[in-house]
Parts: structure tokens; sequence; C-alpha cells
């Protein structure tokens, strides 16, 4: 599966697929299923999951302000708060915009 187009409107990313379907996820809930290991945090061999402490959202936490596709398969969102680290597969993001 591949997004033929990917652009912001209003407060959501909005996605044509190869496959003909339409879909959105609101840029909340977007931010909020970020998959970096500083939002979601990282297990080490034991399995002990590590997180650093939660940071509060702002804004500007929800404004996206550049996208870069990774490889075929994922989408790396800049937010304009400075958070770019996490990079989200398309099957995430397509699932994601199903639960909206």
């Amino acid at each position: 599966m591949r997004a033929e187009s990917i652009q912001v409107i209003g407060g959501a990313l909005a996605f044509k697929w190869t496959d003909g379907a339409e879909s959105f996820v609101e840029l909340p809930a977007l931010r909020r299923a970020c998959p970096c290991a500083s939002c979601r945090g990282e297990t080490d061999v034991m399995g002990v999951l590590h997180k650093g402490p939660e940071k509060p959202l702002s804004q500007r936490s929800f404004e996206i302000v550049r996208l870069a596709e990774v490889g075929t398969y994922g989408l790396q969102v800049y937010w304009a708060d400075g958070h770019s680290t996490g990079i989200f597969s398309l099957d995430q993001i397509r699932k994601l915009s199903a639960a909206d």
C-alpha cells in the first residue's frame, strides 16, 4: 500500500491511497500516536520499558511544518514544536485513520 498524495487540510492529514481509498487523520491523534522512543519508550533486553518524563504538548505540538517520505513504507513528520523523531509506517497511519 502506498499513498498517492498526502496533504494537510485544516487540522487533519489527508491521504489518497493507490487503492483509490481516501482517509484523514486528525493531527492531535497523529501526534499522540508518535512511535518514537521518546514518546513510546524503549524496552531493554530484559523486556523492561524505559521512558522519559511526559512532555506537555502545546498548540505547536499539533502543527506540521514538513513531511518526508521514508522509503516506500513510512512518513516522518516534523512538528512546529521541534519534534521529528517518529517515523510512522503507512500501515499505522491507515489504521489511525480508520479509528478516527
